[in-house]
């Protein structure tokens, strides 16, 4: 099941799905976690869109879980419980008990990782 949902601060459409996911799946401001997320990338040389940057961001902080080969949607119905990060080729999006949370249903898109987190 899909649910829209946009945190950015100014109800903008851009590329900010990292931001936007960890803010929702953390429960903070979408300016705190972008100030966060943006210092560290820039600590780092790195952008925070970066697939690296992201999924180190993320192993550094949660457990990755493992799956198959199976979509977005699929991966949402298999977990009806608890919250992931989960990535996919360009974007990322948060699912919450069983609902993805984005701007846009990603349902039918391959999932590259995903993490849980608590």
């Amino acid at each position: 099941m899909f649910k829209y949902y946009n945190a950015n601060s100014h109800n903008r459409d851009i590329s900010d799905c990292f931001i936007r996911c960890l803010s929702v799946l953390t429960n903070r401001r979408w300016l705190d976690v972008y100030k966060e997320v943006s210092n560290l990338a820039g600590r780092q040389g790195m952008m925070f869109s970066d697939v690296e940057f992201v999924e180190d961001y993320l192993d550094d902080r949660y457990d990755r879980e493992k799956h198959h080969a199976i979509t977005v949607g699929e991966f949402a119905e298999e977990h009806p419980y608890n919250k992931y990060a989960v990535t996919m080729t360009g974007h990322i999006t948060a699912i919450i008990n069983g609902e993805i949370i984005d701007t846009f249903d990603c349902s039918d898109r391959l999932i590259r990782c995903a993490w849980r987190i608590d």
